[in-house]
């Protein structure tokens, strides 16, 4: 048994409140794409590319820097949830792929009848991420909370950035805090470096407000909350 801080895994629950969010909203915003429309088409697909990336490398990131040690710490409870957490990342990256492919086309073209194919693509994405996150909530993030070290946690969220650039952090953040608790918000940017928690602050939430702006007619996108329920 460590002596070591655990890891606060809070940060993970606001992660997936916005990638059930932002992909969960995917089909309708492809779907109100004019056909030719290829401007406005960009703008979507330059959206969801940026959130493709993150959902990549978050769960690169966790199996990386979890699963492996879950089961080194733990191996007869964590066995099963890890093979399950393999098994829908799997199944995840499949569909990431066949999005990723439906939105190179779709971009350039703007044509209806790839769009709806790229709509229901992301309807069956958002059904599958939504019971995974779900099932890691429910099952993986008790055990991280109680193996993994704020330490090593650090590392799998450093790791979860990917190739964001320093630029990107603020509507990334932004993104994550939308729906977020005010004083979680608060304490996880009190935890970041100094040249990170500096750009971050106020800055967040106004860059996300200008992109919600721009990808949703509106700068207060409709919130899903904890679980995916739509809130108006």
């Amino acid at each position: 048994m460590t002596t070591e801080p655990l890891a606060d895994v809070r940060d993970m629950y606001m992660a997936h409140t916005m990638f059930r969010r932002e992909i969960g909203l995917a089909p309708a915003l492809i779907r109100g794409v004019a056909d030719n429309d290829v401007a406005r088409a960009a703008v979507i697909a330059d959206h969801l590319r940026i959130v493709d990336n993150g959902l990549h490398h978050h769960h690169t990131a966790e199996d990386k820097h979890l699963w492996p040690r879950l089961l080194e710490r733990d191996t007869a409870q964590a066995q099963p949830i890890v093979a399950v957490m393999e098994e829908q990342h799997t199944s995840i990256d499949q569909l990431l792929e066949a999005a990723r492919s439906g939105l190179a086309q779709w971009r350039t073209t703007a044509d209806a009848t790839q769009g709806e194919a790229l709509a229901a693509t992301m309807s069956l994405l958002s059904e599958r991420l939504a019971e995974h996150l779900a099932a890691e909530e429910d099952l993986a993030l008790p055990l991280i909370s109680q193996h993994i070290t704020a330490a090593e946690w650090g590392q799998m969220i450093a790791d979860s950035a990917g190739d964001v650039t320093p630029e990107q952090m603020p509507l990334i953040f932004g993104m994550m805090a939308y729906e977020a608790d005010p004083g979680t918000v608060q304490d996880i940017i009190a935890h970041m470096p100094p040249e990170v928690s500096g750009i971050i602050g106020d800055l967040a939430a106004q860059v996300f407000a200008a992109h919600a702006q721009q990808v949703y007619g509106t700068a207060t996108p409709a919130r899903v909350g904890a679980r995916g329920e739509v809130v108006l």
